[in-house]
């Protein structure tokens, strides 16, 4: 069989491979994308997206229960879940056709099947109607990560769920434990609860949301638990006995004791673990580390022509560093000039309520770094667009290097921050000081005007405070 011949293959149209396509395909290269689920990948279809939709519907939920605040009234307040299921899926499925025409409009070549590496530059890939062969001078593996699984915490669609599961429920659960308080842990946490699941979250670490600044952890902790939350922090799930179309005894470890509780719905969220597997990276000598492909800041794997962007080349597992990722990888193949990109200039952002957002170090990081630092705080009840809205919970937090003025870090939570973080991401790329921000004049009445002030409280300037 004579292969198809293709200047540069994608192996996964999630939000690193359609990007790196359409990039390379734009930058004239002749590129075919082998995809063996959806267009989208897990972001779109089971992730970023729908997730989003889903949480937005037990925003507006929990605005309603709140008429009177605001002057309103509103009576018969309930949701449909189906109806709020089907409005999530609604949204990925429009989003998922787009990349279909995105592909149509760019000349891509799009494969819907299983790819596998069979030699340098080759790759087989099986399809409904039969096997096809395809060569490349360049392959780009954009495969992406799925759900950890725990021994004994293994997720079953009925009692145990994945984020998969927890997007399409089948039931809304009475009594939710949630394994995990990271980003997917704390949304579904957050989703359920709004919608009065009795929710308990469990986490290994010490605090939840263990990757933000430990401030923001807290204070995001004390809103849950006003919130309705139980949270066991410094905690294990040792093992779940299953009673199917009953419920899960889960058997919790906690200082150094073990107590059991019932729960009707289980929902794991312990990491996830790169798809590496039946892709036939061991053959070419790809190299390998807990489930993610080893690559250099150019995402190159060590075997010529061969690439690894996303999820499957290590964290931050965040679609807009894979998507970064994959416009950086075109761009080399074409022989354009590419900057690499720099992980400490990625924001992480978590659509609970209340928002978490970051970017850079946390205070922690920057003293273990050695930097003499100097933090400013703003809290949300000395905004005046935040009291207008009805969310004065919440606080900005910024530090600085004291010797040059550089920007560190920023860490938010409360309404709207996944939006505001932005702005100190490009203070970040642009290598902003301290001085910078403060010249900046913000908008008034903005969220945004407590950037500001967090900035001058630093540095003893504030004026809200």
């Amino acid at each position: 069989m004579t292969a198809k011949t293709f200047d540069m293959i994608v192996i996964g149209a999630g939000p690193g491979g359609y990007v790196a396509a359409i990039r390379g395909a734009q930058l004239g290269l002749k590129v075919a994308c082998v995809e063996r689920e959806h267009l989208g990948g897990i972001c779109l279809n089971w992730g970023c997206i729908p997730t989003k939709a889903l949480l937005r519907s037990s925003e507006v939920f929990h605005l309603m229960h709140r008429a009177k605040e605001f002057g309103l009234r509103a009576g018969d307040i309930g949701y449909d879940l189906d109806a709020v299921v089907a409005r999530s899926r609604g949204v990925a499925k429009q989003l998922s056709g787009g990349i279909g025409h995105l592909f149509k409009k760019n000349k891509i070549t799009s494969i819907m099947g299983e790819a596998k590496l069979t030699a340098p530059g080759t790759i087989e890939v099986k399809t409904a109607s039969g096997t096809e062969t395809l060569s490349a001078k360049s392959i780009v593996l954009a495969t992406g990560a799925r759900a950890r699984e725990l021994p004994g915490l293994e997720a079953d669609g009925d009692l145990v769920w994945t984020y998969k599961h927890a997007l399409a429920p089948k039931r809304m659960p009475k009594k939710l434990l949630v394994i995990g308080s990271g980003a997917i842990g704390i949304e579904f946490a957050s989703f359920y609860n709004t919608l009065g699941a009795k929710t308990t979250v469990v986490e290994v670490m010490d605090r939840i949301l263990p990757v933000e600044d430990a401030e923001i952890s807290a204070f995001a902790k004390k809103q849950f638990l006003k919130q309705g939350m139980t949270i066991l922090e410094k905690a294990g799930v040792k093992k779940l006995d299953r009673k199917p179309g009953v419920g899960v005894t889960a058997h919790i470890e906690m200082d150094g004791k073990v107590t059991t509780e019932e729960f009707d719905t289980v929902i794991s969220a312990v990491g996830i673990v790169g798809n590496v597997e039946n892709l036939g990276l061991e053959g070419l000598g790809v190299k390998l580390d807990r489930t993610h492909v080893v690559v250099d800041e150019f995402c190159r794997t060590g075997v010529a022509g061969l690439y690894a962007i996303g999820d499957i080349a290590g964290a931050p597992w965040l679609a807009h560093k894979a998507s970064h990722e994959g416009v950086m990888v075109a761009e080399l193949i074409a022989g354009k000039h590419a900057h690499p990109i720099k992980p400490g200039s990625i924001a992480g952002c978590t659509y609970c309520h209340p928002q978490v957002a970051s970017v850079g170090l946390t205070e922690a990081k920057a003293k273990e770094a050695g930097f003499d630092i100097k933090v400013g705080r703003f809290p949300f009840i000395g905004n005046g667009k935040a009291i207008a809205l009805g969310e004065s919970e919440g606080l900005v937090k910024t530090i600085f290097d004291a010797k040059t003025g550089e920007l560190l870090g920023a860490h938010m939570v409360g309404a709207e921050v996944t939006e505001m973080i932005q702005g100190y991401v490009i203070g970040r790329q642009l290598e902003t000081t301290e001085e910078d921000l403060m010249h900046t004049v913000f908008p008034h009445p903005t969220l945004s005007e407590m950037m500001h002030e967090s900035v001058l409280q630093a540095y003893g300037k504030a004026i809200h405070i």
